[in-house]
Formats: C-alpha cells, sequence, structure tokens
C-alpha cells in the first residue's frame, strides 16, 4: 500500500475505531500520523442513534479531537436527501431521538400524522411495536416515499447484538406490500457522494476503512474508493474468504497500517 496515493481516509466507528467505549489498537497512532501526514480524515457511520455532535464527544472521550463537520451519520444523511427533494417534504420518522435531531437540524419539517407524510424515514427503533409498524404501513400506502437510513440487519452492543434498521424497515415492507424506495446510508451511492462533496476530493484520492463487507467495502465497490477491511468487528476472515466482495486491503487491526505510514 501507497499511502501518497490518498489523500482522505474515510473511518468507520463501531467495530473500526472502537468497541463499546474503547479504542480498538492502533487506531490513536494512526489518526494522529495522518493527521501529520496533512490527510484528510473523516468518520462516515450508518448510526441512526447518535447525531454528529455526539459521535464528536465520543471520539472526544477516547481522546481523538474530530470536528463535527468530518463525522457523516446514516440519520444526517437521510436529512441531506430529503433537504434535496423539490417538494414541500414533511417526514414521518420510525426511529429514534437522534434521527429526529438530524433531520430537524436540516430543518425537514417531521409530523407526527402518518397520512399527512410525504417521506417515511425508518432507523433503528429500540422500541419498534405493532402500532409503529402500523403507521409506517398506513404512511407508504398513503403515497409516502419509502426511505430506509441503512441496510445493516444488526448492530453489535455490549454482550451481543440486537436488530438495526433493516429489518424494521423490512417488516414494514412486507406489511404495507411497497418496496423500500430509497436507501441514504452506506453502501449507497449517495452516501459516498455526499462525502467526496464534503472532503472536496476524487475518489480516486480516498480511502475507505471499515469492517462490515456488505457496508463499508460495497460501498467501495460502488464508487472508485478504495477500500480496506479491518477484521476487528463484524467480518472476520472466514466471512472473508466466503465472501464475493473483495476489498484493496486487509489489516487484522488499524495498528498493521502504521507499518505503510
Amino acid at each position: 500500500m501507497d499511502p501518497s496515493r490518498y489523500d482522505a481516509y474515510f473511518f468507520d466507528l463501531d467495530g473500526t475505531i472502537y468497541t463499546g467505549s474503547e479504542l480498538l489498537p492502533g487506531v490513536n497512532e494512526v489518526i494522529s500520523r495522518l493527521i501529520q501526514l496533512g490527510k484528510k480524515v473523516m468518520y462516515l457511520t450508518n448510526t441512526t442513534v447518535y447525531t454528529r455532535e455526539e459521535c464528536r464527544d465520543r471520539l472526544q472521550a477516547m481522546g481523538l479531537e474530530p470536528a463535527v463537520d468530518d463525522i457523516m451519520t446514516a440519520g444526517y444523511v437521510s436529512g441531506m436527501y430529503l433537504k434535496e427533494q423539490q417538494e414541500d417534504v414533511r417526514a414521518f420518522v420510525i426511529g429514534e431521538r437522534a434521527l429526529e435531531q438530524e433531520l430537524d437540524v436540516l430543518d425537514i419539517i417531521l409530523t407526527d400524522n402518518p397520512m399527512e407524510a410525504t417521506h417515511l424515514v425508518v432507523g433503528l427503533d429500540r422500541e419498534f411495536s405493532y402500532a409503529k409498524m402500523t403507521a409506517g404501513m398506513n404512511a407508504v400506502r398513503n403515497g409516502a416515499r419509502f426511505i430506509v437510513a441503512n441496510p445493516d440487519p444488526f448492530c453489535p452492543v455490549p454482550g451481543g447484538i440486537i436488530p438495526d434498521s433493516w429489518p424494521i424497515a423490512k417488516a414494514i415492507e412486507a406489511a404495507s406490500t411497497l418496496d423500500i424506495q430509497v436507501m441514504t446510508g452506506k453502501p449507497s451511492t449517495y452516501y459516498i457522494d455526499r462525502a467526496l462533496q464534503l472532503s472536496g476530493l476524487d475518489a480516486g484520492r480516498c480511502l475507505m476503512i471499515g469492517d462490515r463487507l456488505e457496508t463499508d467495502m460495497m460501498m467501495g465497490v460502488n464508487s472508485d474508493v478504495h477500500t480496506a477491511l479491518v477484521l476487528t468487528g463484524v467480518t472476520g476472515s472466514e466471512g472473508l474468504l466466503k465472501s464475493a466482495i473483495v476489498p484493496n486491503y486487509v489489516f487484522s487491526t488499524l495498528e498493521d497500517l502504521l507499518k505503510w505510514l
């Protein structure tokens, strides 16, 4: 790997930068070295349960010093998508407080009435219920555009995993018999295009580093961004061998990247 070919390094968070409240091996040293080399560092996460500010605060508590503008969440990107629509948007949200806040900061109008919604936005909701599924079903059957913030089937939590946004969206899809229309998070080209826009760099000069093949690595496949898989999160060596998705680089931990910097 030749680090001079990359001007920007995009990092996933959970399973790549940290697990729980602890930085993973080599993270502090790698980020410090990249900053010393004048590289652009951004954090691209599919979370909908933390705002960009909350992600910054979590990273700061672990010793890193990112700016809010160097962080993208699936919730915030969903707001960017809605902001670009030509119509007057009224979003009905199935998700948690952070997703609503990420939309609100971009002046997206939220509605509690699914029958008034122009868009349904689905994220992780740890209080998802039959009533919420019914509301989501009614929104899309009444014409609301069906958006899911991210396609992750599950997310890691201390002690195991829990269902993420995708199973919730698929339940509404099954109930409504109407397909999901838009997916704004990784691995969508919309997400990476917005990241490149914010970074001001060409795709060929950027490297995406993450732990999920189906999102982090696939986003690179869907664009000209190169990819590096770290085996500190969801994907292990066995999963990598079985997958048709092939990253440009594979590191056991981020610490392995240091020898190239």
